[in-house]
C-alpha cells in the first residue's frame, strides 16, 4: 500500500478581494530577513566608498540647502542652526521618499521572479521599508552626532516628552510611503507612465512638505494646504522633538494616521487584486 504523500505547502488561489492571507508574511519571516540583507548589502557593494554613501548623502544635500535657502533665498530657521534645521527634514524627508520610489516598482522590478515561485507578494516591498529604515537610522545617528557637536559649541538641546513620540513617527512615514508605494506599484503594472509621473510628483511634493521651512514661516491660505499634507506633522514633531521647535499638534497627528491607515489599506487591497493577474499585463 503506497503511503499518502504529506505536502510542505499547499497552494490554493485567492477566493476574492478581502483574502489577503497576512499570516503567510509570518510564515515566510526568513526570506524577509534574507531579502533586506540582499538589499541593504547589495545596495552600494560595488561603490568605492561603500555604506559612507550613507553619510555622505545626507551631508551633501543639507550643504546644499544650506548655500540655496539660506545664504541665497533667505529662508528663516526658527531661530535654528541651518545645518541642523535642514538636516532632521531631510534625513526624515528621504526616509519616505525612498520607501515610495522603491516599493512602486515592485511588480515591474520582480515580474521574474513572480512568475517562478510563490511567495507572499507583499514581502517584497515590506523589506524595502525595512532596509530603508536601517539607512534612516544610520543617518540619524549623524544628525545626533551633529546635535551634540552644536550643543557643545553653544546651542542648547531640549528634549521632552515629544521625544517618546519620534518611533511612532517613524512607523507613520513607513506606512505611508508603503501604502502609497504599492497602490502606485499596482497601477504601473497597466499604465507605466505613472512611474515617470511618480518620479518629477516626489519632487514637488517635498516642497509642498515643510523640509525647508517651518510651517510658522507661512500663513493664511497657503498655511492651511500644507496642513492637508499628512507629512506636515510627521517633520515638524521630528523638529519639536529635537530642536525644541516645531508644530506639535495631535488634532494634525491623528489626521496623519487615519490618513496613513486609509491609504495603506487601500494599497492593500490593490496589491492583492493586481497580483492575481499582473503576469498578463508586465
Amino acid at each position: 500500500m503506497m503511503k499518502e504523500t504529506e505536502w510542505t505547502e499547499v497552494i490554493r488561489p485567492k477566493k476574492g478581494l478581502f483574502d489577503l492571507r497576512l499570516k503567510d508574511l509570518w510564515r515566510y519571516r526568513d526570506l524577509l530577513v534574507l531579502l533586506v540583507r540582499r538589499d541593504f548589502v547589495a545596495t552600494y557593494k560595488q561603490t568605492v566608498l561603500g555604506p559612507i554613501w550613507y553619510f555622505l548623502q545626507p551631508v551633501l544635500t543639507t550643504l546644499m540647502m544650506f548655500v540655496v535657502f539660506t545664504k541665497i533665498a533667505k529662508i528663516p530657521t526658527d531661530g535654528l542652526p541651518p545645518i541642523l534645521f535642514y538636516m532632521i527634514g531631510n534625513v526624515a524627508w528621504s526616509y519616505f521618499s525612498v520607501c515610495l520610489t522603491k516599493t512602486s516598482n515592485t511588480f515591474i522590478i520582480n515580474a521574474g521572479i513572480f512568475g517562478k515561485v510563490y511567495f507572499p507578494r507583499l514581502i517584497i516591498p515590506l523589506s524595502t521599508v525595512i532596509s530603508s529604515l536601517i539607512a534612516f537610522l544610520t543617518q540619524m545617528i549623524l544628525f545626533i552626532a551633529l546635535l551634540i557637536y552644536y550643543h557643545f559649541n553653544g546651542f542648547s538641546m531640549h528634549f521632552d516628552a515629544s521625544l517618546a513620540l519620534v518611533p511612532y513617527f517613524i512607523l507613520l512615514m513607513a506606512l505611508l510611503g508603503l501604502g502609497l508605494g504599492i497602490i502606485f506599484s499596482s497601477l504601473t503594472t497597466k499604465y507605466r507612465d505613472l512611474a515617470l509621473l511618480l518620479t518629477f510628483g516626489v519632487q514637488l511634493f517635498m516642497y509642498a512638505t515643510p523640509v525647508i521651512y517651518s510651517v510658522s514661516s507661512i500663513g493664511g491660505n497657503l498655511r492651511r494646504v500644507i496642513m492637508l499634507n499628512p507629512l506636515t506633522s510627521i517633520i515638524e514633531g521630528f523638529r519639536h522633538a529635537f530642536l525644541g521647535t516645531g508644530l506639535l499638534d495631535f488634532h494634525l497627528i491623528l489626521y496623519s494616521t487615519i490618513f496613513t491607515l486609509v491609504v495603506l489599506c487601500i494599497g492593500v487591497l490593490m496589491f492583492n487584486r493586481v497580483e492575481q493577474s499582473f503576469m498578463d499585463t508586465v
